[in-house]
């Protein structure tokens, strides 16, 4: 029974109908048989195929991409910051130019009011040098 087990191992080792499988059953005794050469690119293939390990694939894309993700964002969120602190500035030069803009006109206002209140006065002596006139 347990001669009968080593000998199915043996013949699941295998690899096909080319090749025989000797006492041993390790991969170095499986040999071509009848003349073929052994394609180790597709061994090799295969190989690299059963070490593939998708779930580590898919966690190192996600990794990277989340990394992409992150840069990106990074980036967009110090252009928006450069954006706002410009406008901040323009926004209080503006205000700077509004304050000076209202002394001005303040001043002028002043200055207005004055030329009204000395133009009410002449225009007021001017009238009562007529009457003057006038009465005489």
């Amino acid at each position: 029974p347990d001669s009968a087990r080593q000998c199915r191992k043996r013949l699941d080792i295998a690899l096909g109908p080319r090749y025989e499988v000797r006492e041993s059953s390790s991969a170095a005794a499986a040999r071509p048989a009848r003349g073929f050469r052994a394609d180790y690119g597709f061994v090799a293939t295969m190989d690299r195929e059963i070490m593939r390990d998708p779930e580590r694939e898919l966690m190192e894309i996600e990794a990277r991409m989340s990394r992409e993700a992150w840069v990106r964002a990074t980036d967009a969120s110090d252009l928006v910051h450069g954006e706002v602190m410009s406008l901040r500035t323009t926004v209080l030069g503006q205000m700077s130019g509004i304050r000076e803009l209202q002394a001005v006109n303040r001043r002028r206002h002043i200055v207005i009011s004055e030329l009204l209140r000395i133009d009410h006065r002449r225009s007021t002596e001017i009238s009562e040098l007529r009457t003057a006139l006038q009465g005489q």
